[in-house]
């Protein structure tokens, strides 16, 4: 289903543009009708075999076509962003009708110059944000222990090992006493195991590695994912708690996405937190939904992903409707929750305005 609403939207974002372009005075005196019309038809098969024989296989070849089928796919919906504006000022060419086709050529200047800027943004490498969080009832021999957060590395058919050991060397830099991964960590395809493991088992920190399980987890069935990560040495926690330390408890729940589209009724933060000894509690949870009953459960700290803060603008404002704590630190009920944007990028590697983050958080006891 959602593969044929993204062929469809492609499709007719496609022809938009194309349709506009061949009005810009500039093509239209110097690019033959037939020859812009071909291009658009050339890039919407980039596209639909990117979709459908590069998503979902492993390989160079299928590599390379999904890359470049989904970085058109950004250009042009911020082709079509940049033409709906141009759209907005001239009435669609009823206000304006002599100015509105050279508009219409600086709206897809404007919108190739934001494509240059989020493939520069996408390139970038995260970047590190420091948190300092405090807990009630936190031991005190928690007292400034560095945790640190990575959520959404879609490590798979473009971000590969030579990216993810990358990233493992910018967590070794924070000297972490406790490393999470908030999900989505594998794009679901493309993954190499004997390439990954060793880079995955090299990531280590004193109090251990722990992960819970994104939407993409799920993908293809999931028993390769969540294999990988068990193997790899890393603690899953699927609607369960673990105490790290007595008096320090961490746990973690299923994807809340997955688990409602499965349509299961299984309540994972209760579970989750059920039956929990007394300390300090943080709650990882790949999806930033049902925060409020965490925070009634006694939950001091949340952390989330999923969103990729947008990724790409104006994607944002679309996802925060669903997702209100879309980035960033919230406070909620006296529970902190902290959303990563992102570590790594979904389908291509650009974003549109900030780059990636690895979060660090310092934790301190509570005095009232």
């Amino acid at each position: 289903m959602f593969g044929s609403i993204l062929i469809s939207l492609v499709t007719v974002m496609n022809l938009y543009v194309f349709w506009r372009a061949a009005s810009v005075p500039l093509l239209k005196r110097n690019v033959p009708g037939h020859v812009l019309a071909g291009s658009g038809v050339v890039l919407w098969l980039v596209f639909f075999a990117g979709r459908m024989f590069g998503h979902g296989t492993s390989g160079a070849v299928a590599g390379m076509l999904e890359l470049a089928g989904m970085t058109w796919m950004v250009v042009l919906f911020l082709a079509t962003v940049s033409l709906l504006m141009a759209e907005a000022v001239t009435g669609f060419g009823l206000l304006m009708p002599r100015k509105a086709p050279t508009l219409r050529g600086l709206a897809l200047l404007l919108g190739g110059a934001l494509s240059v800027i989020a493939l520069v943004q996408g390139l970038r490498p995260p970047e590190v944000h420091n948190y300092d969080v405090y807990l009630s009832n936190l031991p005190r021999e928690m007292e400034g222990k560095v945790l640190v957060a990575m959520s959404d590395l879609h490590v798979g058919s473009r971000l590969g090992k030579s990216w993810l050991e990358s990233r493992v060397a910018q967590v070794r830099e924070q000297k972490p006493d406790l490393v999470v991964l908030l999900g989505d960590l594998f794009e679901g395809h493309g993954l190499d195991r004997e390439e990954l493991l060793p880079v995955l088992r090299s990531m280590t920190a004193p109090l251990g590695v722990w992960a819970v399980a994104g939407n993409h987890e799920f993908h293809g069935g999931g028993n390769k994912s969540l294999a990988l990560i068990r193997d790899a040495g890393v603690h899953l926690l699927f609607n369960r708690w673990a105490e790290v330390r007595p008096g320090f408890i961490l746990a973690g729940v299923e994807d809340l996405t997955y688990n409602r589209r499965a349509g299961r009724n299984n309540d994972p933060v209760s579970k989750a937190l059920a039956d929990r000894p007394p300390g300090a509690a943080i709650l990882l949870s790949h999806t930033p939904l049902e925060y409020e009953k965490a925070a009634k459960s006694g939950v001091g700290l949340m952390l989330s992903g999923h969103t990729h803060g947008g990724q790409i603008w104006p994607f944002g404002l679309v996802a925060r409707l669903k997702y209100p704590l879309l980035e960033g630190s919230y406070e909620v009920a006296g529970m902190t929750v902290i959303v990563c944007r992102g570590t790594g990028t979904w389908g291509l590697r650009m974003r549109l305005w900030r780059p990636g983050e690895i979060l660090r958080i310092t934790l301190h006891r509570k005095t009232d």
